[in-house]
């Protein structure tokens, strides 16, 4: 392992060493060690019950085929108007299924409603328009933590109980260099002056309402965005290739997102998963190969997500895999309204461009607190930069208004192959990161020395580098 330069882990391992000098040491660092480890145990025993809260939504045995509705699936010819009577017939009758059978369907925006599950039957691809208008008029959505009227979502619910997506099929954004993702970044039209426009109305209060996006505007839609719904379902289906962030749960309670594939590591933005102030939420057996994070959890952002003031937490993701990405799982950047109890284990990560596997991110204008996360038996074969990585530098801010309040982090059972550091753990002069515990951890092959500045409480047991123990 390489000398650590002054602002690393050598002021934490050299106080280590001058304590152990002192008679009572052992038994402190034992009754430190045990206590870490039965709190550990004590925020692993919540898991079950949490689990047991989140059940995926039941609907009535009606089924509401799209082709009954006018739809035609050879790709060509456009189906909103199909979909919207299907889902509307559906609801009519008190729920039950929309059916889209094998074929490729294209279609703009599908709003979903109460008690209604979208089902792709294996061999059926749902492929969105790449025309804005196709997503007009405008609807209540959030845009990086933001609220907003901007395009809809392509599949967008508000306000409802019990809604799914379920089956073998494809959901197909069709975003790709020239349509949707052009849009993130210069040359003009870009979407830069409107996220700094939407950003200065958050500031300045303007209400909701009036802070109206869509058309001559720039701001991507999100695939999938259920925004303040109860009793959600995600199930089985590939999403590939979104304007922005692919699977996106808002103010949600009860969401089960299970054995989905996310592919789409080509777009910018294009995050896997983001529940954002959501509550029971279970991620499990899916797999994320994304062009951003692969799970993010978000909680509103500055101004804005002070007025929402709503958190993430009971986040559970079990047994997933992630390829490609900027983090593997990840909270923030958007922690304004608080993330606590997240618990991720069983998940294997690896990839040349995955860039973190574990990554928790904010700054001092995001405020918030991000506390109570717990990782264990996580498997990381390659990252291309820090195996975990705390920063609450993001964007390059050090100081502001509003620092975060970020700690309690717990990590156990972590393997790790190569990388280019173990960890990467940077707090604010003054508000630094107040406990990270690493245990019983391996990490192989690291290249360069670890990064850690304005740490309060960094504690290793039993963790290998490079083959020695530190």
């Amino acid at each position: 392992m390489q000398p650590s330069p002054p602002h690393t882990r050598r002021s934490f391992l050299a106080l280590a060493a001058a304590g152990a000098a002192l008679a009572s040491a052992p038994a402190a660092a034992h009754a430190q060690a045990t206590g870490a480890s039965a709190q550990a145990a004590a925020a692993w025993a919540r898991v079950p019950a949490i689990r047991r809260r989140i059940r995926p939504p039941r609907f009535p045995d009606r089924t509401f085929p799209i082709t009954e509705h006018g739809a035609v699936g050879d790709g060509a010819a456009k189906c909103t108007e199909a979909f919207g009577r299907a889902v509307a017939a559906c609801a009519a009758a008190g729920g039950g299924r929309v059916l889209v059978p094998a074929g490729t369907w294209l279609t703009g925006a599908i709003h979903l409603a109460d008690n209604v599950e979208l089902h792709l039957e294996a061999g059926a691809t749902i492929r969105f328009s790449r025309d804005p208008a196709d997503y007009l008029p405008v609807v209540f959505t959030r845009y990086e933590g933001i609220e907003l009227m901007n395009y809809s979502p392509f599949i967008y619910a508000h306000g409802r109980t019990n809604v799914a997506i379920t089956g073998a099929g494809v959901i197909d954004g069709q975003a790709d260099a020239a349509h949707w993702w052009d849009w993130s970044s210069d040359p003009a039209p870009s979407e830069g002056p409107d996220k700094r426009l939407l950003a200065q109305q958050a500031e300045a209060g303007v209400p909701v309402a009036e802070r109206v996006f869509g058309e001559g505007h720039y701001l991507r839609p999100n695939l999938i965005q259920l925004y303040r719904c109860r009793n959600v379902l995600i199930e089985g289906v590939t999403v590939r290739d979104s304007p922005m962030w692919n699977i996106h749960p808002v103010l949600c309670t009860n969401v089960t997102i299970r054995e989905v594939t996310v592919d789409s590591p080509r777009g910018p933005n294009n995050d896997g998963c983001d529940p954002e102030s959501c509550v029971d939420v279970l991620i499990e057996r899916c797999e994320f190969n994304t062009g951003d994070d692969c799970v993010a959890i978000k909680a509103g952002k500055n101004a804005d997500g002070r007025r929402v003031n709503e958190p993430s937490m009971n986040v559970l993701v079990d047994s997933c895999v992630m390829r490609d990405g900027n983090g593997g799982v990840t909270v923030g950047s958007e922690t304004t309204g608080g993330v606590s109890w997240v618990f991720a284990w069983n998940c294997t990560m690896s990839s040349a461009r995955l860039e973190r596997a574990i990554r928790i991110k904010t700054n001092p204008e995001r405020g918030g607190y991000v506390r109570d996360l717990y990782f264990k038996d996580i498997t990381v074969g390659q990252a291309a930069d820090s195996v975990v990585e705390v920063a609450l530098n993001y964007e390059n801010k050090h100081t502001g208004p509003h620092f975060p309040d970020v700690g309690t982090i717990d990590i156990q059972g972590l393997r790790a192959g190569k990388a280019p550091r173990a960890f990467y753990l940077i707090g604010n002069p003054g508000n630094p990161i107040r406990g990270v515990r690493v245990r019983n951890s391996v990490f192989e092959e690291m290249a360069e020395a670890d990064v850690v500045s304005e740490v309060s409480g960094f504690e290793l047991r039993n963790v290998w580098v490079n083959g020695r123990r530190v």
